[in-house]
Parts: C-alpha cells; sequence; structure tokens
C-alpha cells in the first residue's frame, strides 16, 4: 500500500471496524467499547438533562417572579407627621405615577396599597397579604390576569376580591363566597384599638404558578382599598414595569429623578437577587460536576484502546512491513476510540432531549411509583419541574463530549503508530 494514500482512506475504516467487532477471543476489546459507549451515553444524557432542568429553572422561576410581581417598587422614606408618627404614604401618587409612566423603558407605574390581613371563613383562618390595584393594571400582570389555572372571571374584579388558590384551599373558599378580612390596625375608640372587619367575595381564584404567591395572596380594587385601610387620599406604593427586566439597573436614575427626592426604589433583582445568585453557583457547580463524569466515561476509551494495541500489536507489525505509515496506524486506532464517542455522544443526546421534552410524564410516573411528592413546592417555590432545551445547552454537551473522546482517544493511536513492527514481530 501507499505511504502516500490520502487521510482516512477506505481501507482505514474497514480495518477500523474489524477491530471494533472482533471478539476478546480474536483479540478484540467488544465488552470495553460496549461499556465505554454506555458510559458516554449515560453522561451525556445526564449532563444535557442537568442543563435542560437548570435553565428551565431559572426561566420558570424568574417568569413567575416578573409575572406577578412589580419589575420596581418605588416608596418613600418616612417622615414624621404633625402628631409624631412616621408617615411613608404617597399622597402624590396620581402624578408620581404619571412622571414615572413617562421614562423611556417604562411600560406602567400603578399605585398600590400594599397590608397584611387575616382571613376568615366558616372557622377557617389564614394569613394574607392584600395588594389594593385597579382592574387596569392587574390586566397587565399575565401571572393573574392570564395563568395556566384560574377560577371565575377577572371582568368581576370590581364587584369583589381576587385570591390564589393556595388562600382558597387552606379557607376552603370557591367563587361566590364571601371572605371575611380582619385588620388589626383599624379605628382607634376610649377601650383602645377595634380591629376593621368586613367581608368580600370571591370572583377570581388564580394560580400564579409560585407556591408562595398562590399561598398567601390577594387582590382588592384600589379605591375599595384606600376605603378599607382607611387610606382615602394615598397609595404605599407605586408597582413599576418595564420593557427589559432584565436591565432594571439602567432605569433606576430615571426613574428617582422622576419620583422625588423622598423615593426608594426595591427592583425584582434586589429581592431575589440572593437566590439567583445562589442558584448561578449550584448550576456552576453540577456543570463541573457532570463534565467530570463526562470525562470519566470518556477514559474508558483510554483503557479499551490500550487493550486493543496491547492485543493487535502483531496486526500493527504485519501492517508496518506491508507499507502503511505511522499515520495510517494512528488513524485507524483514532477511528476506533472517536467511533464509540460519536455513537455515545449521539445516543445520549437522544436520550437527553427526550428526557428534557418529556420531563412531566416522566415525573408524574416516578411520583406514582414513589407513592410521595418527589418534588415540594413549599421549598422549591415553583409547582414542577421544569426543563428547556437551548441550542447552546445541547451543543455544549456535544461539543464537550466529543472533544474529550477525540483528546483522550489521540495518545493509545499515537502509541500504537510508534510501535515498532520489529520489537512487534520479534516473539511471533
Amino acid at each position: 500500500m501507499s505511504r502516500r494514500s490520502l487521510p482516512f482512506a477506505a481501507f482505514e475504516w474497514i480495518i477500523a471496524w474489524r477491530y471494533l467487532r472482533a471478539r476478546r477471543s480474536d483479540g478484540g476489546v467488544s465488552v470495553m467499547t460496549w461499556i465505554s459507549l454506555i458510559g458516554i451515553t449515560l453522561a451525556v444524557f445526564a449532563l444535557i438533562a442537568t442543563l435542560a432542568v437548570r435553565t428551565g429553572f431559572r426561566a420558570e422561576f424568574v417568569d413567575t417572579i416578573l409575572g406577578a410581581n412589580a419589575h420596581i417598587t418605588v416608596y418613600q422614606v418616612p417622615i414624621t407627621d404633625n402628631s409624631g408618627k412616621l408617615d411613608s404614604k404617597i399622597y402624590n401618587y396620581t402624578e408620581m405615577a404619571k412622571a414615572i409612566s413617562e421614562v423611556a423603558g417604562v411600560t406602567r407605574a400603578a399605585p398600590l396599597i400594599k397590608s397584611q390581613v387575616m382571613g376568615s371563613y366558616s372557622g377557617k383562618r389564614t394569613g394574607i397579604q392584600v395588594f389594593g390595584i385597579s382592574q387596569k393594571n392587574l390586566l397587565t400582570m399575565p401571572r393573574i390576569a392570564t395563568p395556566e389555572k384560574s377560577i371565575g372571571s377577572i371582568s368581576n374584579f370590581t364587584k369583589g376580591i381576587a385570591i390564589g388558590s393556595g388562600v382558597a384551599r387552606s379557607l376552603n373558599v370557591t367563587i361566590g363566597d364571601k371572605v371575611k378580612l380582619v385588620s388589626p390596625d383599624g379605628l382607634k375608640t376610649a377601650f383602645g384599638t377595634s380591629p376593621r372587619v368586613k367581608s368580600y367575595e370571591i370572583v377570581y381564584i388564580f394560580t400564579a404558578g409560585r407556591y408562595d404567591i398562590d399561598r398567601t395572596r390577594a387582590y382588592m380594587p384600589f379605591s375599595e382599598a384606600q376605603k378599607y385601610f382607611n387610606s382615602p387620599q394615598a397609595a404605599d406604593e407605586i408597582e413599576v414595569m418595564v420593557e427589559q427586566p432584565e436591565r432594571v439597573d439602567q432605569l433606576s436614575e430615571a426613574i428617582l429623578d422622576a419620583a422625588g427626592t423622598r423615593a426608594e426604589l426595591w427592583s425584582w433583582r434586589d429581592a431575589s437577587g440572593n437566590f439567583l445568585r445562589a442558584l448561578k453557583i449550584e448550576d456552576n457547580v453540577m456543570l463541573i460536576i457532570m463534565g467530570i463524569l463526562v470525562l470519566i466515561a470518556t477514559m474508558n476509551i483510554v483503557s479499551g484502546l490500550i487493550m486493543l494495541v496491547k492485543n493487535k500489536g502483531r496486526d500493527i507489525g504485519i501492517l508496518r512491513t506491508m507499507g502503511l505509515s505511522e499515520g495510517s496506524i494512528m488513524r485507524i486506532f483514532f477511528i476506533c476510540g472517536a467511533f464509540t464517542g460519536l455513537i455515545g455522544t449521539a445516543a445520549g443526546t437522544v436520550f437527553g432531549c427526550l428526557f428534557a421534552i418529556y420531563i412531566d410524564p416522566i415525573f408524574a410516573l416516578i411520583n406514582n411509583l414513589s407513592g410521595g411528592d418527589v418534588w415540594d413546592p413549599s421549598i422549591r417555590g415553583i409547582y414542577s419541574i421544569p426543563a428547556e432545551l437551548r441550542f447552546n445547552d445541547v451543543f455544549f454537551a456535544v461539543s464537550l463530549s466529543l472533544g474529550l473522546s477525540f483528546g483522550v482517544t489521540f495518545f493509545p493511536a499515537r502509541r500504537a503508530a510508534r510501535l515498532n513492527p520489529v520489537e512487534a514481530l520479534r516473539y511471533e
């Protein structure tokens, strides 16, 4: 055979394929090949599944924050009023909201009443966080106005209150029931402060997708909230929504200028920044661990190739005496290792993508088999394990697996190419 044959010629593929198919009794390493193949498949599957769940969890968590909460909350630093009490209420809320809404990048600015009350119905009680907001502004909150699950009609919001599904379960109420709201900050009398009590009809029950929101939150028309909480001329804060929530920091200065000298800001990043940073650290650690698993799996290729080179020493000597160059020998054994890595990566990619696509029925089955709640929403905040496949994540997993597979294959293939044919045939 000519030494000037083209790289990866047909005969090189034929010889490599024969070695891959050879039984151990014939000097092959089919068992090690299968072990390497299964190991790489499982490692790539685990890496893609982890990346998909990681991406989906962060996207779902952030979406529930942005879909049911203000992107930026504007409130005022408290000052001492004429009676000597600290007052942080916003009395010029209409003008302030208008000025903030005119800032470039702001989609809306809505005055808000916020307070804690106790809800009571038929002997059951639970704590509720009441948000007083206009129906027009409530309709702009996708996780509340258009959730995946809801009961009743938000169009009847002005006739009652809207509550989370968790609140409804705690009180065992449904549409049409009247829940009693009790506020400890009531009217002051000669005998002390009397609680403020009033009943409201439930017209809408929503499931925002966040356990803490559904478990504690209720919405009341803004004007009614002003009456109930005895703030007829004031708002507690201004709820601001922006076009690009990821860039709220760039709008902070302009919003502060529009809100006035006493204004302070609290963004969604301030509220959830520590959790997101912790999640980022956890993601990086998991990525390193999964990468190490892929490396360990690809190291099986090295073991298999070293055994193959040892078993095929006689063949290498014969091929070299027939005229094959070192490059041809190296490429033959490189093909053996790279082919294993390629097939394992392809299989792992398929299984990983299928897992991410069908994650809901898979975990429903696991949940049924385990006889309990595998995913506790009270701990993790959201109700199910989300997964989101992204091309960049899949490309990273495939590139890492193939890169390591090809890289570790080079060294035993190079060793085979440098084997002295005289030494290989000396004892044959």
